[in-house]
């Protein structure tokens, strides 16, 4: 395949209601906030949702999760030596794992090999954190579980009626937030990888799918909702603007909506115009 031509930049926008996007296991797995109280949604997050709408299509991913697994390999490092071979720095690993893994092509991966040595691939899709709107209030409602974890007889054979300490337990949520998040393709990393044209179109196409199949008790159904993902396709692989220009250039206000939407459509925004933006609706 060839490799990715054109620079492409992308904004998605999704909303969460009645959910935990994205829990802290540090911190009782709370939603995760900044010290301002903005609601944050970590990039390895949503590199995992990505890869895991890319495993329902069929694709070839390296870094699968023990929950959402489409093979028996109990390791990466299982998973790297069975379907490639073993490591070797001077062999055409990186060529190979690139050709074989979607994600590795797309993203990167660190391969670590024998004495502490590691080959490292740098991915040519770039996805930032998601950050909310607005600050979030995070709500916790303390719960009872279905049953004791473990035996609440005492020593003396004899039953105790009190429930275990594991038995109770608490949830975290918030009631309702949009949230933003940027990413990029970069076509002179692509060139490495051998990330092509075909290949963003597949993540493209995923974008608006990105939270079905995600569903938990932390995010039950419908309460992850992809709203819009604006994506910008450049005119040549450098780009004509920079990503950062193109990225603040969409103005989203705090219900989700594209404020500047015909403009980004037509070409008209003077920081970036005659770039025209492609407005896809959440599926």
């Amino acid at each position: 395949m060839t490799p990715l031509s054109k620079k492409i930049d992308f904004v998605v926008v999704f909303k969460v209601k009645n959910a935990n996007p994205n829990g802290d296991p540090l911190n009782e797995n709370m939603p995760r906030t900044l010290a301002d109280g903005i609601g944050e949604v970590t990039d390895v997050c949503i590199k995992r949702k990505i890869r895991n709408r890319l495993l329902d299509m069929n694709k070839d991913i390296f870094v699968q999760s023990d929950d959402y697994k489409k093979d028996s390999y109990g390791s990466l490092q299982e998973r790297a030596d069975e379907e490639i071979g073993k490591i070797n720095k001077t062999s055409d690993f990186s060529t190979k794992v690139c050709e074989k893994w979607m994600d590795v092509r797309a993203f990167g991966q660190v391969f670590a090999y024998e004495k502490g040595s590691s080959i490292g691939i740098r991915g040519p899709v770039t996805i930032q954190s998601a950050f909310s709107k607005e600050p979030i209030t995070i709500i916790s409602d303390q719960i009872t579980k279905s049953v004791n974890g473990k035996s609440n007889k005492k020593s003396d054979d004899s039953d105790d009626e009190s429930m275990s300490s594991d038995r109770m337990g608490m949830k975290h949520w918030i009631r309702e937030a949009i949230y933003v998040f940027y990413g990029a393709m970069n076509p002179q990393l692509a060139k490495r990888t051998g990330f092509s044209d075909e290949d963003s179109n597949v993540i493209k196409n995923v974008l608006p799918k990105l939270f079905e199949k995600d569903a938990s008790s932390a995010r039950p159904e419908g309460s992850m909702e992809i709203l819009k993902v604006i994506w910008f396709e450049h005119n040549s692989s450098s780009g004509q603007y920079s990503s950062a220009k193109v990225h603040s250039s969409v103005q989203i206000d705090n219900n989700g909506n594209i404020t500047n939407e015909a403009d980004l459509k037509s070409g008209t925004v003077k920081s970036i115009k005659d770039l025209k933006a492609e407005i896809i609706q959440g599926w």
